[in-house]
């Protein structure tokens, strides 16, 4: 097994305010923010205490890849941290190739999905109820089945555990109608050029969701975009409809998780190496696909 490089777990910098998320760390410098994508990885809701290395820099490559394709607005200004006042002794080394200068926008309080394909808690639903969401959807459909169409489904943004799932109409009322039409269109605008895109490298986008803010008037696609994180990815050439197919993620951990004696409800265990490293290529092979490059 080749050696992995370091893992960033935690990307303190001396004297900046800064919020934390599930895997990245954001910096706040008045009109921009700086976002650090560290190596953490979470399972059920919890962040576990075994890193991934490369993680962080593989999403913000993939984010950073897809911003510079898909021709909408979006909030990136670059990855030079020689553009902002970082204190002195700040690692620049550990957050070269992991971190972006971003634009401050307002950001809409809606998570923002789009579907491609039957699965996860919208195949749960169809069972139930042949909706995904609310939406109704035609009688025969099977587990991973690809829709007639991409649906927008809108979900309430979660500081802890997962998004709720909420109707359209009600997103709207949360967010003004307009806008909330204005964000639909979108979704499906970009997850449809995303997806045509990656069908040709090899990889379906079954799902993903978008988060947007507000600037000048204007709305720009934020946060991280189209990685295996925010996405769910499956190898086109093992696809099939009638199973959940494997996906370009984190699925090794969560499926040792569920094969140890953790109740999901105390501080997980520590990753045996060998999940930590084929999850890493995992993601590695996500990347690459993607971009039909290594990662630099």
């Amino acid at each position: 097994m080749s050696l992995s490089p370091p893992v960033l777990l935690q990307s303190d910098l001396p004297g900046i305010p800064v919020r934390r998320g599930k895997v990245r760390d954001v910096y706040d410098f008045g009109d921009r923010l700086l976002f650090v994508a560290t190596d953490r990885i979470s399972a059920f809701d919890w962040v576990l205490p075994t890193g991934i290395p490369d993680k962080g820099r593989i999403l913000t490559q993939i984010s950073r890849f897809w911003f510079a394709r898909l021709g909408v607005l979006h909030h990136l200004i670059d990855e030079d941290l020689s553009s902002l006042p970082l204190p002195h002794g700040t690692p620049i080394d550990l957050l070269e190739g992991r971190s972006l200068v971003v634009r401050k926008t307002q950001v809409v309080p809606i998570e923002c999905v789009a579907r491609g394909y039957l699965v996860g808690s919208g195949w749960k639903e169809y069972r139930q109820s042949q909706t995904v969401c609310g939406l109704k959807l035609p009688a025969g459909l099977i587990e991973a089945s690809a829709l007639p169409e991409p649906i927008f489904t809108p979900a309430t943004k979660a500081e802890t555990g997962h998004d709720e799932n909420i109707s359209i109409e009600r997103a709207g009322e949360l967010v003004g109608a307009e806008l909330m039409a204005k964000l639909r269109h979108l979704t499906l605008t970009i997850y449809q050029r995303a997806a045509d895109y990656a069908r040709t490298r090899g990889i379906i986008i079954a799902d993903t969701k978008f988060e947007f803010g507000l600037l000048d008037g204007e709305i720009y696609l934020i946060d991280e975009v189209l990685t295996p994180d925010s996405s769910r990815f499956w190898p086109a050439e093992t696809y099939a409809p009638g199973r959940n197919p494997p996906s370009f993620d984190k699925q090794f951990v969560r499926d040792w998780l569920e094969s140890t004696t953790w109740d999901k409800n105390s501080p997980p265990p520590e990753l045996p190496e060998l999940i930590v490293e084929r999850t890493r290529e995992k993601y590695l092979e996500a990347y690459e696909k993607l971009t039909g490059s290594p990662l630099s």
